[in-house]
């Protein structure tokens, strides 16, 4: 049996295990420890800059639905207001986990990568 203390530390430290954050240049990612995950903007203090998915693979399948080109407005037609479209649409363009890229700015859209002949086959 664990005594109290031993029990806080691991339980404190499964938590940091679990927990990750990523910052890039205008957004960061975070998995939380039950399983979100959390889109913000970069040094963001406020809700009003942030997305809470249930777990990654949401904002994975979001991003599945995503036409090859895509804006904040095709973004908001997933129920997303405000700025948290635009919020979006910059962190799929820099997380390395989606293949898309920024192509313009005004307004701010973005493309997927054409997949390669090897992923087709």
């Amino acid at each position: 049996m664990l005594s109290r203390e031993a029990a806080i530390a691991l339980r404190d430290g499964l938590a940091d295990a679990l927990t990750e954050c990523r910052e890039f240049l205008h957004t960061a990612g975070e998995h939380r420890p039950d399983g979100s995950y959390v889109v913000e903007r970069r040094a963001a203090d406020s809700a009003g800059h942030s997305k809470v998915f249930k777990r990654f693979a949401a904002l994975r399948r979001l991003y599945d639905r995503l036409p090859r080109e895509f804006d904040a407005e095709t973004v908001g037609r997933n129920g997303l207001t405000g700025g948290r479209r635009h919020l979006l649409v910059r962190h799929l363009t820099e997380h390395p986990a989606f293949d898309c890229e920024l192509v313009s700015r005004q307004p701010l859209t973005a493309r997927k990568r054409a997949p390669t002949n090897a992923e087709v086959e």
